[in-house]
């Protein structure tokens, strides 16, 4: 019979429509503007007292606190509006001081039974939500410098080998100067270091009763190691972001040695801020004998809060670079522990230090390139915050080098399983080829989200009401069947999105928009090609069988070739591009379902078997 589905098939529509309603129903539960409170150092956590004490600064200042309270993460303080979330942060900021991170955060309201079945609100973008904005300096000079640093452990390593003297090794001003007490050993020297490392330019000086080689960057050198350096730090950057799930996150080159980082709609923003922020690296290091002496020493403290001291041979076996992989677990006494891989030539250097230095102690030590801010009153009386770089080098773990080793092995002596699966995270995203600095840290604001979202909701209102009218007075009936799906194909639009964490950004609601029009087309097409049919004197039934089948080929190529431009668009295109590529595809794919299969139910259950029944389009 024509224009009847089976049972099935109507159930099979029911139970789409119904997961749909289900995904999108959280879309009506917006999160709470909160601040999220955590700790600069992954070994100490927000206790009771510091939730207390940000709470009387909040009260002693008027702003209305809606609910406080302590997770896993850290502490959690919600406000009822965005305009007190941004009064509250360098307040909170200056009643706890610099050993915590206060970062804005959005805290779901969903209600418990919907998050169990996984379902959630779609994921608004920086322009719709706010979020954080971080520009990042590279320091590219320090870079060289690193480079000079594990080329003088090389250097030092082959003149030894070959039995060439030299007195000193020091490295100044991007030079690194060789001094030698004979002539004839510089010349040795620089034959053999010319022929290992070509890339460098080589000159030498004599002063007083010593003779001296330096060897410099070539200008080609020099460029390739900062575009190198920038290039990994913007890799490592977005491999951090990735590992902590953060949604169409926005990680892009600024000039020359800059970095662009926005971070929108994140869960855990003060974690994000001290993963991104931590220039977290590993140098493995030889103890230093007691009765060594030598200028060539440092002194380093240990990390555990032991106060503990040890002295480390200044030359670097491997850092952090030579790590290939890092997976946190726990050693046979229930201790976090951080299992390392090495790539070959990490391997082969860890290999070739530790089978002449079996007996001797090796230090793992970790160091972080930081910047500290604060609040403090400036000559307007208000607050401004002021930022002030620095670094910490401390030992993880000193152990004596049992026998040779290889590509894998562990380091312990870490505090607590936070450090090791962070210390993991950061060596396994990859490590800084250069430090990284916070320039600028920009807050784009609740309320101007908010703004954004009410004229994007107001357009689509305006758009989906002008649609829908002249679907009533020009299709009728029909008309009301379009304006049914349209409605829902807006619902399974938002629950796709919901369902698949996309991100919905401002230029993602003119793709709403755009779909709205593209949904009501296809019915459109159906609609006039029943009326054709009609015209031509086709009784009811056949008409409305012959304008669903004949306008579904018209509708298809239309609608495949659109997809395919927004395919493209995504996958070439960056932030908003994207945003506007996502709804796109997803409204495509739904409107399809509905114009065609839900519009055809809804004519099917009232017209369908009925004979000579006159249609209302």
């Amino acid at each position: 019979m024509l224009n009847k589905y089976p049972l099935w098939k109507y159930l099979l529509i029911l139970l789409v429509l119904a997961l749909g309603l289900l995904y999108a129903f959280p879309n009506l539960y917006p999160d709470d503007p909160a601040l999220q409170l955590s700790t600069q150092k992954a070994t100490s956590v927000v206790d009771e007292k510091a939730l207390q004490t940000a709470q009387q600064a909040l009260a002693e200042a008027n702003i209305e606190l809606k609910a406080a309270e302590l997770t896993s993460a850290g502490g959690t303080l919600r406000f009822n509006s965005g305009g007190d979330q941004l009064a509250a942060k360098p307040i909170v900021a200056a009643a706890l001081g610099e050993n915590y991170v206060t970062a804005l955060n959005l805290v779901p309201t969903t209600p418990d039974w919907l998050a169990s079945l996984g379902a959630g609100p779609a994921k608004l973008g920086l322009d719709l939500r706010g979020g954080v904005h971080f520009l990042l300096e590279v320091d590219t000079p320090a870079a060289l410098k690193q480079r000079l640093e594990v080329a003088s452990s090389e250097m030092k390593a082959i003149l030894r080998s070959d039995r060439i003297r030299y007195r000193s090794v020091e490295i100044d001003d991007g030079i690194l100067s060789i001094r030698f007490l004979k002539d004839e050993d510089l010349s040795l020297a620089e034959d053999r270091l010319k022929d290992e490392f070509p890339e460098y330019v080589y000159s030498s000086r004599e002063e007083g009763n010593s003779f001296y080689l330096d060897a410099g960057f070539t200008e080609a050198s020099k460029a390739e190691i900062e575009a190198y350096a920038l290039q990994q730090n913007l890799t490592t950057l977005r491999n951090r972001v990735n590992e902590l799930g953060v949604a169409e996150p926005l990680v892009q080159r600024q000039g020359s040695n800059r970095i662009v980082v926005e971070l929108p709609g994140v869960q855990d923003t003060a974690a994000a801020k001290r993963i991104i922020g931590a220039t977290a690296n590993l140098e493995f290091h030889l103890e230093a004998g007691l009765d060594d002496s030598s200028a060539n020493v440092d002194t380093l403290t240990f990390r555990d809060g032991s106060g503990r001291t040890a002295r480390l041979d200044r030359d670097i076996i491997i850092t952090g670079d030579s790590v290939s992989d890092a997976t946190s677990s726990f050693d046979e006494n229930g201790q976090p522990q951080v299992n390392i891989s090495l790539d070959s030539k990490g391997g082969k250097q860890m290999s070739k230090v530790t089978r002449a230095a079996v007996g001797r102690n090796m230090a793992v030590v970790f160091i972080e390139h930081k910047s500290r801010s604060r609040f403090v009153e400036n000559e307007e009386g208000k607050m401004e915050e002021v930022r002030r770089s620095y670094s910490e080098k401390g030992i993880i773990s000193l152990a004596t080098i049992q026998t040779t080793l290889g590509n894998s092995f562990r380091i312990t002596g870490l505090d607590s399983p936070r450090e090791s699966s962070e210390l993991a995270l950061l060596l396994r995203a990859g490590a800084l080829a250069a430090p990284i600095y916070f320039v600028e840290e920009r807050t784009i604001g609740p309320s101007l989200g908010a703004e954004n979202i009410k004229l994007g909701v107001s357009s689509a209102q305006i758009g989906l009401l002008v649609v829908m009218l002249f679907m009533l007075i020009y299709y009728k009936v029909f008309g009301l069947f379009a304006n049914i799906s349209l409605a829902l194909n807006i619902v399974l639009l938002m629950a796709c999105m919901s369902m698949l964490s996309a991100t919905l950004t401002l230029p993602g609601i003119a793709g709403i928009v755009l779909t709205m029009g593209m949904a009501v087309d296809a019915n459109v097409l159906i609609f006039s090609r029943i009326k054709e049919e009609l015209a031509n004197g086709l009784p009811s039934q056949q008409a409305i069988h012959s304008g669903f089948n004949r306008a579904f080929t018209t509708i298809f190529d239309a609608n495949i070739t659109t997809l395919l431009v927004a395919v493209i668009l995504f996958a070439v295109g960056t932030g908003p591009v994207k945003g506007f590529a996502v709804t796109l595809s997803l409204g495509i794919i739904t409107s399809m379902f509905t114009a065609i299969v839900v519009t055809r139910a809804q004519v099917n259950l009232v017209y369908g078997g009925r004979k000579n029944k006159k249609l209302y389009i």
